[in-house]
């Protein structure tokens, strides 16, 4: 299942009382990287994509790349990877 942004923009489906969300946020925020962000407990229809793209289950955080790619509770090192970057050690 492919979804493609309308704006080219990284899309962060987060919960405010997600970790992972936070890491994934500060991460996001600590390279520049440009997002935006849809909390899933206050857009019900970013929920309901979420439990699409999750068969039925509401993962987050789900990161959804401009070419569609869709990464589930990811690691930094892979999205640093989908986007080119070297991690320092």
């Amino acid at each position: 299942m492919t979804y493609f942004n309308k704006n080219d923009e990284i899309l962060l489906y987060s919960a405010k009382w997600c970790p992972d969300c936070h890491r994934t946020k500060f991460f996001f925020d600590e390279y520049g990287i440009s997002y935006k962000e849809i909390d899933v407990d206050e857009d019900e229809a970013g929920l309901a994509l979420v439990k699409k793209v999750n068969q039925g289950y509401r993962m987050v955080p789900t990161v959804i790349f401009p070419d569609g790619t869709i990464f589930v509770e990811p690691p930094n090192s892979a999205v640093a990877n989908k986007l080119g970057l070297v991690l320092e050690r």
